[in-house]
């Protein structure tokens, strides 16, 4: 799973760091600078709804075979709170592994200074498997 974690360009762009890898769970976060903040000073939503989706997705990552992949199929988030504060924690994990589909949720929480952390977000996701026989078959398709 580390080196499916190194190959994440766009996390790493972020500054995204994972600190936690279990099976179905997976935890980071990302010291919040300003290129993550709104104009109003707050973490963007599109900055929290992407750390959902790593989360989440890694949850999954995290229970497939070494040579499948994991693709989000679908995300909702729910902001409860402004993203404020010194970083962003987010944990995600798999509420139910399918065979093609697996369902998971991930927590995104502020940190300010000393204070205990406080949950801005929650996301549902669907996240497809994609086996090498998927692969091949769209190579194929694509002739």
């Amino acid at each position: 799973m580390r080196e499916k974690l190194e190959r994440q360009e766009f996390m790493k762009l972020m500054g995204f760091n994972v600190t936690k890898i279990e099976e179905g769970r997976v935890e980071g976060e990302l010291t919040l600078e300003q290129k993550h903040r709104q104009h109003k000073g707050f973490a963007h939503g599109g900055v929290i709804a992407t750390l959902a989706d790593i989360v989440a997705g890694f949850a999954a990552v995290s229970l497939v075979p070494k040579n499948h992949h994991v693709v989000t199929a679908e995300i909702k988030v729910s902001y409860f709170h402004p993203g404020l504060g010194d970083k962003l924690i987010a944990k995600g994990y798999v509420v139910k592994q399918g065979r093609k589909l697996n369902f998971c949720e991930a927590e995104v929480y502020a940190v300010k200074g000393q204070e205990q952390p406080l949950l801005i977000a929650k996301a549902s996701t669907t996240m497809a498997t994609i086996t090498p026989e998927d692969i091949a078959r769209v190579k194929k398709s694509e002739g």
